[in-house]
This record gives C-alpha cells, sequence and structure tokens, in this order.
C-alpha cells in the first residue's frame, strides 16, 4: 500500500500557489513576443532543422516587469516549498515519494 502523507496546510498552500504562478507565466510567455528587445526577423536553412522568427516588437516596460514579478514570485515559493520544516519529519528513503504526492495533492 501506498504511503500517505499529513501535508501542512501551509505547504499544500504555497506548492497550490506555485502552480498557479507557473501556469501564470508560462501563459504569458506564450502570449508575449519571442524576444525582450526589439529585433529583426530571420529564417536559418543551415542547421538540422529549419528556424524561422519574424520581426519582434520588443517587451514593453509593463511586460517585463509582470514576467520579473512573476519569476520572482515563482522563486520565492519554489524555496519556500523545498525547505520548508515538514521535509525534516521524512525521512531520505519516502522524501522523493513524499515530494511528488504533495506535486498531485490538488488533483485528488
Amino acid at each position: 500500500m501506498a504511503a500517505t502523507y499529513d501535508f501542512p496546510s501551509d505547504l499544500l498552500a504555497g506548492q497550490e500557489e506555485l502552480h498557479q504562478v507557473r501556469a501564470e507565466l508560462s501563459a504569458l510567455l506564450k502570449r508575449l513576443p519571442w524576444s525582450v528587445e526589439p529585433l529583426d526577423g530571420f529564417s536559418d536553412e543551415s542547421g538540422w532543422r529549419k528556424i524561422e522568427r519574424p520581426a519582434s516588437p520588443g517587451w514593453t516596460a509593463d511586460e517585463q516587469a509582470e514576467v520579473e514579478k512573476l519569476r520572482q514570485r515563482e522563486h520565492e515559493l519554489a524555496v519556500f516549498v523545498s525547505t520548508h520544516r515538514f521535509w525534516a519529519e521524512i525521512t531520505d528513503a519516502d522524501r522523493v515519494d513524499a515530494r511528488t504526492r504533495l506535486k498531485h495533492a490538488h488533483e485528488a
């Protein structure tokens, strides 16, 4: 039988917010132009596959600030979750399983 873990509520909340921030950052990066700075488009057929990019207008200062804000929050949450006091209560042998279960706790 698989082990179950009694995750503290603050750890569960931190992990859930980390999922949300990562999803928001991913969606934002998909919407933004491919280059932060304005650049001309290009096409390169000399590699093992063809690469093409349209001209990029670059990111606005607001877009750059939003990406930075989300990346900073993602970092804060990742540190919080990975260094939480709960992990000291788990044996080394069970830590990977517990971490995996925490990542998927929101699915239950």
